[in-house]
């Protein structure tokens, strides 16, 4: 059966579910979310699919799952793939999963947002300001770890590396420079060596140059 992604190209958080899924082999296909005009607002889509309003939403036959942690945990649970090679590993994996939500993710989707998606002098440059700082004091601590390592949390590639490289693939600008952080740059470039590996705006329908 072919699982079905609730999901926008923009969203680095379903970026994270949506690489999980290409990268596993499994089968499955993106359905879009129309974010910008209000898709996951719909009373359908609230109703139906994810009443919190969000994407990412995996829908596996009668079953649906939220929350991009939890869609990653699903996955390697149905595959056997990237949650860790032990119990270990498993609780490595979900502490860097856990703390890139609310560490790192969160602070970079909301900083992405607001200088990209949101009209100039409407923005909350004090806020915005706040938002940036948070985030990159998290590309700091990411890059110290990543000192003499090849994966965030184990001997291989796990959930915790498609958690905390989810935003950082994206182009718009941010505050995220790749050559200011050498460990991340080297880390991110293993993660497109990855066979299969995929740009967001190749994997999944939705960019910025859509609404030009």
């Amino acid at each position: 059966m072919t699982l079905k992604l609730h999901c926008f190209g923009e969203s680095g958080h379903s970026y994270k579910a949506a690489l999980a899924l290409e990268l596993s082999g499994l089968d499955w296909e993106p359905v879009y979310v129309d974010f910008f005009n209000g898709g996951s607002r719909s009373e359908d889509y609230l109703a139906n699919v994810n009443e919190m309003g969000e994407c990412p939403a995996l829908v596996d036959g009668d079953l649906t799952l939220t929350q991009s942690g939890v869609i990653l945990d699903y996955l390697s649970e149905k595959t056997g793939k990237f949650g860790g090679a032990d119990a270990a590993e498993r609780r490595e994996v979900l502490r860097w999963i856990l703390w890139d939500n609310h560490k790192m993710s969160s602070m970079a989707g909301v900083a992405r947002f607001l200088l990209n998606f949101v009209p100039e002098e409407k923005r909350p440059a004090e806020a915005t300001a706040f938002i940036q700082g948070r985030f990159l004091n998290a590309c700091k601590l990411l890059d110290r770890h990543m000192t003499g390592r090849d994966w965030v949390a184990g001997r291989d590639v796990t959930n915790a590396d498609f958690s905390c490289c989810s935003y950082l693939f994206y182009p718009e600008p941010f505050g995220f420079d790749r050559a200011a952080y050498p460990n991340i740059d080297a880390w991110l470039d293993r993660i497109a060596a990855l066979p299969g590996w995929k740009h967001p705006y190749d994997l999944m329908p939705g960019s910025p140059a859509d609404r030009v």
